[in-house]
C-alpha cells in the first residue's frame, strides 16, 4: 500500500529544507506519495503542490493576512482530513500557522512530526504545551532543545542544524572582489539590514551614518549592502542614492564569507556568519511598542543565535536603545583593529559549529520519516 506524506512550509527557507528532505526520502522510498504547501524546491523535488506559499509569506497583522491564513488553514485541514488522508504530516518552521493546523490534525488522528519547531526557548514558551498536545515527534535542530522537550515528555530527535551541511564553502575572495569592483587592499564591512521594508526604514539611516563615520576614521574600509531578493531596487536606492556603498543581490553567503566584519539585523544570517567565523555585530531596532511586547514574551535575554548556542555574549547585541552610530563604530573597530578581541571572537565562533554537530539534518529527518510512516 502506497504511503502518503503531506508537508507544510511557510517561507523560502522552509521550502529549501523540505526539498532536501524529499530528495533523500525518495532515494530510499521511491513509491512514497508526497503533496504539500511549498515553493520551487518542493516542486522540483517532485512534490505535488496543494498551493504555493504566496499566502503564507506575508508579514504583519493586516486583516487581509489574517483572513488569508484562516481560509488557507481551513481549506488545507478539510483537504487532509476528508480527502487526502495522509499517513503523516511534516510541519516545517512557520510556528503560528503550523501550530494552529496541528490541533485539527491531532483530532483527526493524523500522525504529525515537526521539523525546525518554534523557538519556544526564546519567547512564548507557553506554546510548548500546544506542541506536547498535538505533535507526535519533534525533529529539532539545536542540541540544547533536546533536554527541554524531553522534560515535557515530548518525543524528540536531534537532527543537527541544516546549515552545517548546506552552507557553501567560502567564496574566493580575490575573484569576488574583482567581479564586484572591490578594492583588494581594503577591509570589507558588509551590511545585512534585513528582508523587510520596515527594517530598512528603522535601520538603514543609522547604518549609513556609522559607515560614513568609519570610513572617515579609517580610509582602508569599504562597504557592501546585501540586497534581499524580495525587495525592489527602488527601496535600496531610497537610502543609498547619496553613497557609494555597493549593493549585492543573490550572493548572501559568498558576501558573508569574504567580509572582514559584519553589521547584521538579527536572524539566521548571524548563524551563517558564525559558521564562516566572521566577526559581526547584531544591530536592530523597531517600533517601541513591539519592543515592549517582545520584552514581555521573551524567555532569554540574548537575541543572536551564536550567543544563545554558546551561552555567552560573543557577538555584540545593539538592540533598540543601544543602537547608535557610536556603538556600531566602536564595536566594528574592535572587530577589525583590536587583534586580541578579534581573535577571541573568531575563536568563539569556531565553537558554534562544533556544538551544532556534523549531522546531515535532512538525512536524519528523512530516515525518521521512513521509519515511522
Amino acid at each position: 500500500m502506497v504511503k502518503k506524506l503531506f508537508i507544510i512550509t511557510g517561507d523560502y527557507s522552509g521550502d529549501i529544507h523540505a526539498g532536501r528532505v524529499v530528495e533523500i526520502l525518495k532515494q530510499t522510498n521511491p513509491d512514497i506519495e508526497i503533496e504539500g504547501i511549498g515553493g520551487e524546491n518542493l516542486k522540483n523535488a517532485g512534490v505535488k503542490l496543494y498551493t504555493n506559499q504566496s499566502k503564507m509569506g506575508a508579514v504583519g497583522l493586516s486583516p487581509k493576512m489574517i483572513v488569508d491564513h484562516l481560509n488557507l488553514g481551513k481549506h488545507v485541514v478539510d483537504y487532509l482530513t476528508k480527502e487526502y488522508k495522509p499517513d503523516m504530516v511534516l510541519l516545517i518552521d512557520y510556528g503560528a500557522f503550523n501550530l494552529s493546523v496541528s490541533k485539527f490534525l491531532k483530532r483527526a488522528g493524523i500522525k504529525t512530526f515537526y521539523y525546525i519547531p518554534p523557538q519556544v526557548w526564546a519567547s512564548r514558551k507557553w506554546r510548548i504545551n500546544t506542541i506536547k498536545k498535538n505533535i507526535d515527534k519533534v525533529l529539532c535542530i539545536f542540541p540544547f532543545e533536546v533536554d527541554m522537550y524531553k522534560s515535557y515528555g515530548i518525543e524528540t530527535h536531534y537532527c543537527g542544524h541544516p546549515l552545517v551541511k548546506q552552507l557553501p564553502e567560502k567564496a574566493d575572495r580575490d575573484e569576488f572582489f574583482e567581479r564586484h569592483g572591490l578594492d583588494k587592499n581594503k577591509k570589507l564591512v558588509s551590511i545585512f539590514p534585513g528582508s523587510r521594508e520596515f527594517e530598512l526604514k528603522y535601520l538603514m539611516k543609522t547604518f549609513i551614518k556609522a559607515g560614513d563615520k568609519l570610513r572617515e576614521k579609517h580610509p582602508d574600509i569599504q562597504f557592501c549592502v546585501s540586497h534581499a531578493p524580495n525587495l525592489s531596487e527602488k527601496v535600496y536606492h531610497k537610502y543609498l542614492k547619496h553613497t557609494d556603498f555597493k549593493v549585492i543581490k543573490g550572493e548572501n553567503q559568498a558576501l558573508l564569507s569574504v567580509s572582514d566584519s559584519l553589521i547584521l539585523a538579527s536572524g539566521t544570517v548571524a548563524l551563517e556568519a558564525a559558521l564562516y567565523q566572521v566577526p559581526m555585530i547584531i544591530a536592530y531596532k523597531g517600533p517601541w511598542v513591539f519592543y515592549f511586547i517582545y520584552l514581555l514574551v521573551r524567555c532569554i535575554k540574548m537575541v543572536s543565535l551564536p550567543n544563545i548556542i554558546l551561552g555567552k555574549i560573543t557577538v555584540p547585541e545593539l538592540i533598540q536603545g543601544k543602537l547608535s552610530v557610536k556603538n556600531i563604530v566602536d564595536e566594528t573597530e574592535k572587530n577589525l583593529y583590536n587583534e586580541e578581541i578579534r581573535a577571541s571572537r573568531i575563536h568563539d565562533l569556531g565553537e558554534v559549529k562544533s556544538k551544532l554537530s556534523d549531522k546531515y539534518s535532512a538525512e536524519e529527518v528523512a530516515k525518521d520519516i521512513a521509519a515511522s510512516i
